[in-house]
């Protein structure tokens, strides 16, 4: 009972730190802030079919869940940090609880599933950060639940995962469908063989059935973003799916550039990403080997299926270059449930040392973001500062979180002309960059210093030269 009770403190504790630190610092650079804005602008503007990247200008990098949540929240309760990073937190919530559930259906601890999962270091940052990821991960963890209970006889979990799969495809595309044939086919080949996995698929699952239930959830709006805004098929499916997956530094990306990476390095970001249990599960399962191997001569393939479940996602960005350390995300309720699986009661105590890592390295980094002790990346501190009134512009490139926490009202500086009618501006550039204000500073009576500084730009006021 004790040791329930200590599990059980530890997932709250850890749960709750993570709600408490959403507000507590300004939307990242370039990811949340870009993400962020997208909501923003889906509210303001009342168009909710497809993510806008700029005004008039539409976002066909990913489908809109992730920007349905967000802006969802914002509606509710306002706009915020907060507001924005809350659905994030609850779909993280429900991944946590998916996981444990499902350790618990299969005979395990679903206490010790659910606390590794909820202080894993990817984890616990992306359940709670404006991104697509943590709406995928509960999309695929759905499709793995529902394949894995419907291969054990219950057929309507089936649907359930083809449900997951549409998820997925709202969220981040085809890849939901990709990460899990990765995981189970070749679990299905170990299992019957691969003439018996293509025969066990048919007569064990409603394949024609689940297709059109996923296709009927996730299909109409690929349909009618299509029609509204003609090539992003071409672009999303073609570009974001084959492209960006084969081109090292792909150049056709329209919302940035690609993240070049040497091949294999997913690797290294699962290291780094599922700390601390990227450590302590492989010494577990070696230490332990004996004991896994009885475990899974007796759970129906449930520790192989997890642990396909984990590798999948590394798998598929092996060869890659495009990647990022949240690709690994999709994986990891299956650490969760794996250290469920190789967990023994007397863990209990290393296990609970080992979950506090990530927490308390979560309330020192949102104190010192809090406090200014380290940069937070982000322009919110510039226009905090600065009259809200008074039309601002940046030396290009701008910054997301400029946009953002203008409103959508900072610029790009590319003509006089923008600054027409106007008695004063501000322009905003690098603070290594003074040469940026050099033109300005010619044309126009720009204040010497700067009247308001982030981490690593700077605004000064400009006012209209008058006329001789």
């Amino acid at each position: 009972m004790n040791k329930e009770r200590t599990l059980w403190t530890l997932l709250i504790g850890a749960l709750l730190i993570r709600l408490l630190s959403l507000g507590l610092y300004p939307l990242m650079d370039t990811t949340e802030s870009r993400y962020g804005e997208m909501a923003r602008m889906m509210v303001e503007t009342g168009n909710w079919l497809t993510p806008l990247f700029d005004y008039g200008v539409p976002f066909w990098g990913k489908p809109p869940l992730f920007t349905w949540m967000s802006a969802a929240s914002v509606e509710l309760f306002g706009l915020s940090e907060f507001t924005l990073r809350l659905p994030h937190w609850v779909a993280g919530v429900l991944v946590v609880w998916a996981a444990a559930w499902f350790a618990k259906k299969n005979g395990y601890n679903p206490l010790v599933a659910a606390v590794v999962l909820s202080t894993t270091l990817v984890f616990s940052i992306s359940a709670g950060a404006v991104m697509t990821d943590m709406a995928l991960t509960v999309g695929l963890t759905l499709a793995m639940i529902g394949f894995y209970q419907c291969w054990r006889g219950e057929t309507l979990w089936g649907y359930v995962g083809f449900a997951g799969l549409a998820i997925g495809l709202l969220a981040k595309g085809p890849v939901a469908i990709v990460l899990l044939g990765i995981a189970v086919f070749p679990w299905m080949v170990v299992q019957h063989g691969i003439i018996g996995a293509f025969v066990e698929l048919w007569r064990r699952f409603p394949l024609i059935k689940g297709t059109l239930l996923m296709l009927a959830i996730a299909l109409p709006w690929y349909i009618m973003a299509e029609r509204a805004t003609p090539g992003f098929i071409d672009y999303f499916i073609v570009g974001e799916h084959y492209k960006r997956f084969v081109e090292p530094g792909w150049t056709g990306d329209l919302y940035g550039s690609g993240h070049e990476e040497p091949k294999g390095k997913i690797w290294f970001f699962w290291l780094l990403a599922v700390l601390p249990w990227s450590i302590i599960l492989p010494i577990l399962m070696l230490v332990r080997a004996k004991f896994g191997w009885e475990q899974a001569k007796q759970n129906h393939g449930f520790t192989s299926f997890a642990i396909w479940w984990a590798l999948s996602p590394l798998i598929l960005f092996t060869m890659s270059s495009n990647i990022l350390p949240t690709y690994v995300l999709p994986g990891t309720p299956a650490i969760g449930i794996l250290l469920a699986i190789f967990w023994r009661k007397k863990d209990t105590i290393w296990l609970a040392i080992a979950s506090l890592i990530v927490p308390v390295a979560l309330i020192a980094a949102t104190y010192m973001l809090a406090t200014g002790k380290i940069a937070d990346n982000s322009d919110k501190a510039i226009f905090e500062t600065i009259d809200p009134n008074v039309r601002t512009f940046y030396v290009y490139p701008r910054s997301y979180s400029g946009q953002y926490y203008s409103n959508g009202q900072a610029k790009v500086f590319e003509s006089d002309d923008q600054v027409k009618g106007l008695n004063e501006f501000y322009i905003i550039s690098y603070k290594d960059r003074q040469r940026d204000f050099i033109p300005f500073k010619e044309k126009y009576d720009c204040s010497k210093q700067a009247v308001a500084e982030s981490h690593d730009r700077m605004a000064l006021l400009c006012k209209i030269k008058p006329s001789n």
